[in-house]
Parts: structure tokens; sequence; C-alpha cells
């Protein structure tokens, strides 16, 4: 893949996007896993959560980044 100083902004930031929505979807599994075992530590579960939760909204930042917006 194109190294991103030779990428245009659009791309770069649709890479940046797609890096999270991976994360955001590891994290989900890794939560469904340790809800799985019934005896997740609850203090990690709370902070996996909230990774995930910044992870949703650095996507929708990014997500309005990318999507113009329509005057109607």
């Amino acid at each position: 893949m194109n190294d991103a100083s030779q990428m245009e902004p659009e791309e770069v930031l649709r890479a940046e996007l797609e890096e999270l929505r991976r994360e955001h979807r590891d994290l989900d599994d890794a939560i469904a896993a340790l809800q799985e075992t019934h005896r997740a530590d609850q203090l990690r579960m709370r902070r996996l959560k909230k990774q995930k939760l910044a992870l949703k909204d650095q996507i929708a930042r990014l997500e309005d980044q990318l999507t113009p917006d329509i005057i109607a």
C-alpha cells in the first residue's frame, strides 16, 4: 500500500477510518469473550467498553469529515 505521504487526504482519512473500525470490532470480540467466561473482571470490562465508545466517537468524527454537508 502507498505510504501516507503519497496518499490523497481523503484516502488517508478512509484508511484511518478502516483501522478504527477494525479496532472497534476487535474490542467488541474481546468484550464478548470476557463475558462468555462468566468470570469477567468488571473493571477491565468497563475500561474496554469505554475504549470502544471512544473509538466509536472517533469513527463518527471521521465519517463526518468524509461526508459532505448537503444543504437542502
